[in-house]
């Protein structure tokens, strides 16, 4: 494109006069210009600002969605909560040390000076996508729901959580209760749902007591078991894949009962006053323990986010150029329409017109010019019709 525009803006100088032994060159004094010369200029005028309103429209639409992404509520606190990677270290532990390690990791992080709650999870909102916990979107069935003829059986996100998580999230439980210390290993297998998974599998509101059991064959690679569970609460969807929330049927699982974790979320006025005495706690229960990218809640959605802010940014600088050149194409045009017509005006004056007749003529030549661009733009966005200027230029 810069060639083609090099090429172009190289004969654009070359217009027509009646100095230049072949018609074509620079003019001095009177320029003469003839009907066709005009009616290219002026298309090409209009060409510019229609085109430079697309970029800018376009642009608009995407600082429009930044925002809306950026203002969206997600369900749940993303300024005050802190979020860090701790791994799982699996090899030469059992599963029952792994669960005392982080056990132990969230007492003593709870004692920290501005801790107000701290938990474990197995996905870090926006940042881990689906792939934390076990198994994406697995299928599971419920007491007393049978799917319809030709329907399959329901999938929800497999997310494992420690006791509080929800409190330190700013989760609101609808009802039943939280995970406790008591669902462990050897106890009743228990499961929370989310709003959307009651609503679509228990439209009579009677989610809590009933029986949840997994029905995918993939979750036995993963050492998650089909027996039934009972759900012991509901609690409001919190969708941590999509910046905009929309509706996840979520199965919650306790840290306890299956293997996961490895995220730590610290919730605190302060936050990231808490990144090295935290880590200093993990290191302290582990040496070799990676400690990885902390960042709150808020800067991992912007994040995400960053390539989406980016495209608006070099979008919107675009449609800056673009409109800065219809806009001197316009004052170019004008400029040149003017010194072709000296001699008009001169003539103009002799009979009486005033100077500002002259200058409103002028003027409003422009703005025909800058309505026609932002026609044909309305034209070419609404219904792909042809042009309707031709009239005008002619």
């Amino acid at each position: 494109m810069a060639a083609a525009a090099v090429v172009l803006l190289a004969y654009v100088p070359r217009l027509p006069s009646a100095h230049a032994p072949t018609g074509l060159g620079l003019a001095s004094g009177g320029v003469r210009i003839t009907p066709g010369t005009n009616r290219r200029l002026r298309a090409f005028a209009v060409a510019q600002i229609a085109l430079s309103f697309v970029l800018l429209a376009g642009a608009g639409m995407l600082l429009a969605t930044l925002v809306s992404l950026q203002t969206a509520d997600p369900g749940f606190n993303v300024r005050q909560v802190l979020a860090l990677d701790v791994p799982t270290m699996a090899a030469g532990r059992t599963p029952e040390q792994v669960v005392d390690f982080y056990q132990r990791a969230m007492r003593q992080i709870g004692a920290l000076p501005g801790v107000d709650h701290v938990a474990i999870g197995s996905t870090v909102p926006w940042r881990d996508g689906g792939a934390g916990g076990g198994g994406g979107n697995p299928q599971f069935s419920v007491e007393g729901y049978t799917p319809a003829d030709g329907e399959e059986q329901p999938r929800a996100r497999f997310r494992t959580v420690s006791p509080g998580f929800f409190e330190a999230l700013g989760v609101p439980v609808l009802a039943g209760r939280d995970f406790t210390d008591d669902d462990r290993p050897g106890g009743e297998l228990v499961v929370i749902v989310s709003q959307s998974v009651a609503q679509r599998l228990f439209p009579n509101g009677d989610a809590v007591n009933r029986r949840l059991w997994w029905s995918d064959p993939q979750l036995a690679f993963v050492n998650v078991r089909a027996d039934p569970r009972r759900i012991i609460a509901v609690v409001a969807d919190v969708d941590d894949q999509n910046v905009v929330p929309g509706p996840a049927l979520t199965v919650y699982h306790p840290f306890g009962q299956t293997t996961g974790g490895g995220r730590v979320f610290v919730h605190s006025a302060d936050p990231y006053a808490l990144v090295a005495p935290v880590t200093r706690v993990i290191r302290e229960l582990s040496a070799d323990q990676p400690v990885e990218r902390a960042a709150t809640l808020e800067d991992v959605r912007a994040d995400v986010l960053a390539p989406d802010r980016l495209n608006a940014f070099v979008f919107s600088g675009f449609a800056g150029v673009a409109l800065l050149i219809a806009v001197v194409g316009v004052a170019g045009v004008l400029a040149f329409s003017v010194s072709a017509r000296t001699r008009e005006f001169g003539v103009r004056l002799a009979i009486g017109s005033t100077p500002r007749h002259l200058l409103t003529r002028v003027l409003s030549e422009g703005a025909v010019i800058a309505a026609l661009g932002l026609y044909e733009l309305y034209s070419l966005t609404a219904a792909a019709r042809p042009l309707r200027w031709a009239g005008y230029l002619g």
